[in-house]
């Protein structure tokens, strides 16, 4: 997914999130609505949001070199990180700081029926925006569950952008309940509770973010399904008595280190072990092209459970 298609939908956010900013704030400085003026700083913190992600994609591209030798595909999972914190600080906490100031000083919002048409043109806006959003998500969870999916993706870029469309939609139907509230009324107290809540749900979209791109950034494994083609590849081999252990690390979307430790048959000769291990890495990678790093280290069943106790041992005092 970290390809076209997350640039697709990256792009279609991009441009909605642009407009509708402007409309908005030109909104908010007409009719004086404090949640209008949130949902103007939401699509510009959106908007700056996916610049980010932009950025963090093109730096993934970057070849390794000495410094970072194992490439830079982490930015991507960096900077969907710094988009989760910039949602919080700037978004929710202006969203919440603007909403108790109008609640503590509430004063009447002019002319809402320009509000009315901004918050529906908004509206349209988003919902093609999350439209692209979710068909590119869809194409990839299969018969997951959307929490499972996102529980499982590798690609921030596009569960993200969805997540914000679906925070911008349900923040622009609190900001047309909270000013129907104060024409209706008549409590223009409504404007800024409109304001907070929409700082709410900012705040929980941004931790939810947040706890996501974490996992991504601390190094989550590969997926079962491609743990299990490469138990499959392992255990056509002839040669390999056993599979020891299988280590596996997202740095990008498509981009996977692999390690692997193998007990080799007894009768066999170094040549065979060199030849053997060459054609692993030849067919690992061509059935799974995302494996980017592979090593493979030989070592008896025995030695290597002996190995994995000691780590045990020397890990075991510093949790107790």
């Amino acid at each position: 997914m970290a390809g076209h298609g997350s640039k697709k939908v990256i792009y279609a956010a991009l441009v909605g999130n642009s407009l509708i900013a402007v409309t908005k704030f030109a909104a908010a400085t007409y009719t004086g609505s404090s949640a209008m003026l949130s949902e103007g700083i939401h699509s510009l913190v959106d908007t700056g949001n996916q610049g980010l992600l932009l950025y963090g994609l093109k730096k993934s591209k970057q070849p390794a070199d000495q410094r970072h030798p194992f490439g830079y595909g982490a930015e991507l999972y960096f900077w969907s990180f710094v988009v989760a914190i910039l949602i919080f600080a700037v978004g929710s906490g202006v969203s919440i700081y603007e909403g108790i100031q109008k609640v503590l000083h509430p004063h009447p919002v002019s002319s809402p029926y320009v509000a009315y048409i901004v918050l529906s043109l908004a509206m349209v806006f988003e919902a093609v925006a999350w439209w692209i959003a979710y068909k590119e998500f869809d194409q990839v969870r299969g018969n997951k569950s959307i929490i499972a999916a996102v529980r499982d993706s590798k690609d921030p870029t596009v569960f993200t952008v969805l997540f914000e469309d679906s925070a911008a939609m349900l923040g622009l139907v609190v900001a047309f309940m909270g000013l129907l509230g104060v024409q209706y009324l008549g409590l223009a107290w409504l404007d800024g509770a409109a304001s907070i809540t929409i700082g709410i749900i900012l705040a929980a979209t941004a931790a939810l973010l947040a706890y996501e791109t974490k996992g991504l950034l601390i190094g989550e494994g590969a997926s079962p399904e491609v743990l299990s083609k490469i138990k499959a590849i392992i255990g056509a081999t002839p040669a390999i008595k056993n599979l020891n252990e299988i280590r596996t690390l997202h740095r990008g979307p498509q981009d996977i280190l692999l390690a692997l430790s193998v007990d080799f048959i007894d009768e066999i000769t170094a040549g065979t072990v060199e030849e053997t291990i060459y054609s692993l890495e030849r067919t690992i990678k061509m059935e799974m092209p995302q494996v980017t790093r592979l090593f493979i280290e030989v070592q008896a069943q025995e030695h290597h459970e002996e190995m994995l106790e000691e780590e045990k041992a020397a890990v075991k005092p510093a949790t107790e």
